[in-house]
């Protein structure tokens, strides 16, 4: 259970950071730093006054990277409103593509093109198993993920598959099995086929960066024996049971879709530059335990976790994909019987939102006096001095 006095993830990384240890990359360094900051008024805020009790407070602002604990929530939200649109009455089933640890040190090196490769060698594998097998297009959302419990690293993609898909004759909707999509066995053969024939390609191509231990890899005949080890390696797909239906998706999705590698809440203790932090044993049925490591360790596991910039980690494929998605969508619920819903596209909403009330008029909660009574009186710039006592909005 976490306790009153566990540390949230940037006062871990503000002792990290202030203790001058780091080695890290500018733009790791950089994001930490907005980490670090996050909710403390170092990067401005707003100062309101209470028209009851008189009392000042300052909110500070958030940082709103997708690497923090503290600010996805707001975003999930606006993201699942968008998503809920897409939904339709139907069986969802949700399958994990997992890439095999002997990769794991290659994939450090070349982050942005191993993980597109993922991405690829996945839903390309679904979307051929739906035209053979189902005759149909159907729909896959995929989420990367790239660490385990421990913070070790774990590269794997959850995919949320339409139990069906447009028939690809235009005769309407295909529905699949409520209780099988297709067989793990074959999914895992197909996905190790083509993400190995997508590494050797991208190796042709002299897309891939060796340094350090991997350098042996431009040795001849080095990176094909490597091929042929994972040739004849299990690579491990699994597929859960299906989601009872539309809400389960969007719950499964808000947990999971802008979940970051640790939470506030499995962090334990900071004392004697040493984090506590939960896990769960997965090789003990999911027992929960303790691990502590050293604040440098801890920071350093994080970062395996940073994403390259701007890169896209939730992806729409087939039946859900971006392009034309608003008429491959209506044609589904059409031939499903249903009313047909208004669309938005993943870059935006299709219609600008009617303006708000300004900052003047609204009121909100005093933490002193508990009325709405708040009202705003100015914008405090980054790296202002705090005024008054801190009304930290933390929702961890």
């Amino acid at each position: 259970m976490k306790s009153a006095a566990a540390p949230s993830l940037g006062q871990v990384l503000r002792v990290a950071l202030e203790g001058g240890r780091l080695k890290l990359p500018r733009r790791q360094r950089k994001i930490l730093n907005v980490l670090a900051a996050c909710g403390t008024g170092r990067l401005g805020g707003h100062r309101y006054r209470c028209e009851r009790c008189g009392g000042e407070h300052f909110v500070a602002h958030r940082c709103g990277n997708r690497h923090c604990p503290n600010c996805q929530g707001g975003q999930a939200v606006e993201w699942l409103s968008r998503q809920e649109a897409v939904l339709l009455p139907i069986t969802y089933f949700h399958v994990v593509f997992t890439v095999p640890h002997r990769l794991n040190a290659l994939i450090r090196q070349n982050r942005r093109v191993m993980f597109n490769l993922l991405f690829e060698s996945a839903s390309r594998t679904l979307l051929e198993f739906g035209r053979n097998q189902l005759k149909a297009q159907i729909g896959i959302t995929g989420v990367l993920h790239t660490w385990g419990q421990t913070l070790a690293e774990h590269y794997h993609l959850h995919c949320i598959v339409t139990g069906g898909g447009l028939a690809l004759d235009g005769a309407g909707w295909v529905r699949a099995s409520e209780h099988y999509l297709f067989a793990v066995r074959a999914l895992s053969k197909v996905f190790s086929g083509k993400f190995r024939a997508g590494l050797r390609e991208l190796y042709a191509h002299g897309k891939l960066e060796f340094h350090g231990k991997v350098k042996v890899l431009t040795e001849a005949g080095v990176f094909e024996k490597l091929l042929g080890k994972l040739k004849e390696q299990k690579w491990v797909v699994y597929a859960k049971r299906p989601f009872a239906g539309p809400r389960q998706v969007l719950e499964y999705l808000s947990r999971y879709t802008h979940r970051v590698a640790i939470s506030n809440r499995r962090l334990l203790s900071l004392e004697d530059g040493r984090v506590n932090f939960s896990y769960k044993d997965y090789s003990e049925g999911q027992r929960r335990k303790t691990m502590r490591l050293a604040v440098e360790e801890f920071v350093r596991r994080f970062c395996l976790h940073v994403l390259p910039e701007r890169f896209v980690k939730i992806r729409h494929y087939g039946l859900v994909g971006n392009r034309n998605r608003t008429e491959r969508i209506a044609r589904a619920r059409q031939s499903l019987g249903l009313e047909e819903r208004l669309v938005e596209s993943e870059e935006g909403a299709q219609e600008e939102a009617a303006p708000g009330p300004s900052k003047s008029d609204v009121r909100l909660r005093c933490p002193r006096c508990g009325m709405l009574s708040l009202v705003w009186v100015e914008e405090v710039p980054r790296k202002a001095r705090r005024i008054g006592a801190i009304w930290d909005c933390d929702t961890s």
